[in-house]
């Protein structure tokens, strides 16, 4: 009978490389959605996500898929980083602070800062102050598809009201169906 032996083979150090690290990124951007607005600034009259909004956004996916969000101040930089638990890989995102400025400017720059690194390393949307704007925004149409919606409405399946809120018209398209017979 042959004599076998098992021999326990040491596994090899697994080399730190970015594509896990991606991975788990991609998936958990894919998760993460708009950013709700939820502040506004009274001198400009505009709103924002704050912190807070942001980071009760992203945290809890990020964390999800073992992925450490971090915002050390560094060497006169706000940084924000992603770093994987498992690999160490991260990535990072840093903006320079104005260090001549007192220590309430200071605060409020390092919270905008905050803000601006994590908005830009996930490169996050925001939901738009003008969003009823977009969100009401009529497709054009063009010629063939026009001709198309006036034999509609001359069989009477279509009505100019619905084309006029559907779509958005040229002048000589508008003036076209004043020329449609009404039945």
């Amino acid at each position: 009978m042959e004599k076998t032996t098992t021999k326990a083979v040491k596994p090899k150090e697994v080399e730190q490389q970015p594509a896990p690290f991606y991975v788990r990124l991609h998936k958990a951007k894919q998760l993460i959605g708009k950013v709700h607005k939820n502040a506004t600034n009274p001198h400009f009259k505009k709103s924002y996500a704050d912190i807070n909004s942001i980071l009760e956004t992203v945290e809890p996916i990020l964390l999800q898929h073992d992925l450490l969000l971090l915002q050390p101040i560094d060497g006169g930089s706000v940084c924000t980083q992603i770093v994987c638990i498992y690999t160490g890989f991260s990535i990072s995102s840093c903006m320079a602070l104005d260090l001549s400025l007192d220590a309430q400017k200071q605060g409020s720059q390092i919270s905008y800062f905050r803000r601006y690194t994590i908005q830009s390393l996930l490169t996050l949307q925001a939901t738009d102050d003008d969003g009823h704007v977009a969100a009401t925004a009529k497709p054009k149409m063009d010629n063939n598809r026009f001709n198309e919606a006036v034999k509609a409405i001359a069989d009477g399946k279509y009505t100019v009201e619905k084309l006029k809120d559907s779509f958005d018209l040229t002048d000589v398209q508008i003036n076209s169906l004043l020329l449609i017979p009404m039945i």
